[in-house]
C-alpha cells in the first residue's frame, strides 16, 4: 500500500530525532566482513549502559511511583507499538513466574493487539484513539502507573494512551530515546537514555531497544524487590512450574538457610512448595501456620518476618 504525503510523518520531524540520525562510524558497514560487522555492533552497544546510567534519577522516580501504585492496589501498565510494545509485553509476561504476582498486576499492551507481538502491525501505531481505547478496555484507574514506550517519542498510539492516562489521574512515565519528544514533555516522569544514532539508520530495535530493555528490567525488578518479593538477592516468590524451577526452588531454600538438600525438600513439601514459608520454618523453627502468620504480619517482607527489627527502605 502506498503511503500518501498527508499520511506520512513530515520529514522535518524525523530530521530532528536523535534516533534517526546517520552514524558516521558505520558508513562503510556494507563493505565489512562478518567479524568486522559484529565488532562494530558490539562497540556501538557499549554506549548503551552509560546512557542508561545518566537517567538513573528518573528511573528511581518511576520505581517509587510504581511501588506506591502496587501498595495502593494499582498496576503497572506498559504500552507501546512495534519493538517498544513487544519489549513491554516481554517484561510484563516475565513477572508472574518470577515474582508470583497475578497476571494483571504488570500488563503489556501493544498497538494492534496480541497478534502484533509476532506479526508486524506498523499501521496500528498511527491511531491515537487506539491507545486510549486499549487503556479503557483494561479499566485504567488513578491507582495505576502507565509507562508509554516509544523510541521516537512521537508515536500517536502512545501519545493517545498517555493523554488518557493523565485524564483519569494515573501516574505517567515516558520511556524514549529522544528527550525533547512529545511523550517526554507530556509524562510526569521522562526516562530518555541518549544512545545516539543506530548502526543501521533508524533501526531502533538495536541500541535504542537495548536501552529500553535495560530500563524495563530495572523498573519491574526494583519495584518487586521494594514490595518484598526477594530475600537478600534470592527470588522467594518464584513459582516452581517446571522441573528446572523445582530444582531452583530447592536450591533457593538451601542458599537462604544453609540447610541440606533433603531438609529443603522436606520444608517445601510441608509448605506446599511456598518458598517463603519453607525458609521461615527452617530459620525460625515455626510451624507452617505460624510462619504464614508471621509473613502476613510482615507485609510479605521475609527479613521482617524473621527479624522483627527490620525496616524496609522508605
Amino acid at each position: 500500500m502506498a503511503i500518501t504525503a498527508n499520511k506520512r510523518a513530515p520529514l522535518s520531524e524525523l530530521e530532528q530525532l536523535l534516533s534517526e540520525e546517520r552514524n558516521p562510524r558505520t558508513m562503510g558497514i556494507d563493505l565489512m566482513s562478518s567479524a568486522e560487522i559484529a565488532a562494530l555492533i558490539n562497540a556501538e552497544d557499549r554506549v548503551v549502559p552509560e546512557a542508561v546510567g545518566k537517567t538513573l534519577p528518573q528511573i528511581a522516580q518511576a520505581i517509587d511511583a510504581i511501588v506506591a501504585a502496587f501498595n495502593a492496589g494499582g498496576r503497572l501498565i506498559y504500552i507501546g507499538a512495534g519493538t517498544s510494545g513487544r519489549l513491554g509485553v516481554l517484561d510484563a509476561s516475565e513477572c508472574p513466574p518470577t515474582f508470583g504476582v497475578p497476571p494483571d498486576m504488570v500488563m503489556g499492551l501493544i498497538a494492534g493487539g496480541p497478534d502484533a507481538i509476532i506479526h508486524a502491525s506498523e499501521g496500528a501505531e498511527d491511531r491515537t484513539e487506539a491507545g486510549a481505547g486499549d487503556l479503557r478496555d483494561v479499566n485504567l484507574t488513578s491507582r495505576d502507573v502507565v509507562v508509554g514506550i516509544a523510541v521516537s517519542g512521537r508515536t500517536p498510539y502512545v501519545i493517545g494512551a498517555l493523554d488518557y492516562a493523565k485524564s483519569v489521574g494515573a501516574a505517567t512515565v515516558a520511556l524514549t530515546c529522544n528527550p525533547e519528544s512529545a511523550i517526554a514533555r507530556m509524562a510526569q516522569i521522562s526516562i530518555a537514555p541518549m544512545v545516539g544514532a543506530e548502526v543501521l539508520t533508524g533501526s531502533t530495535r538495536l541500541k535504542s531497544g537495548t536501552a529500553q530493555k535495560l530500563v524495563l528490567n530495572m523498573l519491574s525488578t526494583a519495584s518487586m524487590i521494594r514490595i518484598g518479593k526477594s530475600y537478600k538477592n534470592l527470588m522467594v516468590d518464584m513459582i516452581a512450574s517446571n522441573q528446572k524451577l523445582v530444582a531452583r526452588a530447592v536450591r533457593i531454600v538451601m542458599q537462604a538457610t544453609d540447610c541440606a538438600e533433603a531438609e529443603a525438600e522436606a520444608a517445601l513439601a510441608r509448605a506446599g512448595n511456598d518458598l517463603k514459608l519453607a525458609i521461615v520454618t527452617i530459620l525460625t523453627g515455626q510451624s507452617v501456620e505460624d510462619a504464614r502468620a508471621a509473613i502476613k504480619g510482615a507485609g510479605g517482607f521475609l527479613r521482617r518476618a524473621i527479624d522483627k527489627d527490620f525496616k524496609p527502605a522508605p
